[in-house]
């Protein structure tokens, strides 16, 4: 904070000992840096050290944040955000109520360069056919359960299976073939 504001003061010794006044509010269409984003009206400073506060007035909901440079329009005492020049902020819809979207016609695609997240208090996925493909997947649950009425088949390069406590598997017929050695190891093994 001292650093920014000795920058600042540095900035428009600069500006003024060149002749040049600090540029205002008044009629003013430029670059601004935001020093501190509250809400719908940001703290900037304009060329040269000025500090104003100024009304976002973007066509989308951006939430500036500290350092970001917006582009701002000026008149009288009153200054405007109309731009984002260089934002590190985010983008935020937020809607009252219940909210559909829906693509008709074509596919709904949503991508991003770091990843998606879907944070609810409970999420339903419906679907005719299912497809999910990933380099890695981790699942960490509480419970899980699965009823499938046909065929469940994985298939794996090897498989491992870890069970803390007892393991149970009941079918009404059952085969393990092995191709070569098959092995059983425990303290005690009861058949029948």
């Amino acid at each position: 904070m001292r650093d920014d504001m000795a920058r600042s003061a540095a900035a428009t010794a600069v500006v003024r000992s060149a002749g040049v006044e600090p540029a205002t509010a008044a009629d003013y269409l430029g670059p601004a840096r935001v020093v501190e984003a509250s809400g719908r009206v940001v703290s900037v400073e304009l060329p040269g050290g000025a500090a104003e506060r100024a009304r976002m007035a973007l066509a989308f909901p951006y939430r500036p944040a500290a350092g970001d440079t917006l582009l701002v329009v000026g008149r009288g005492d009153a200054l405007y955000v109309i731009g984002v020049i260089e934002g590190g902020g985010e983008t935020v819809l937020s809607f009252a109520g219940g909210v559909e979207l829906r693509a008709e016609g074509g596919p709904l695609r949503l991508a991003s360069d770091q990843g998606v997240e879907v944070n609810a208090p409970e999420v339903a996925l419906v679907a005719g056919n299912l497809r999910l493909f990933a380099e890695a997947a981790v699942e960490k649950l509480g419970t899980l359960y699965q009823h499938v009425r046909g065929l469940l088949r994985a298939r794996a390069g090897e498989t491992e299976t870890l069970v803390d406590d007892a393991a149970v598997t009941r079918a009404r017929s059952a085969s393990i073939l092995t191709e070569e050695t098959m092995s059983i190891n425990g303290k005690q093994i009861h058949l029948g």
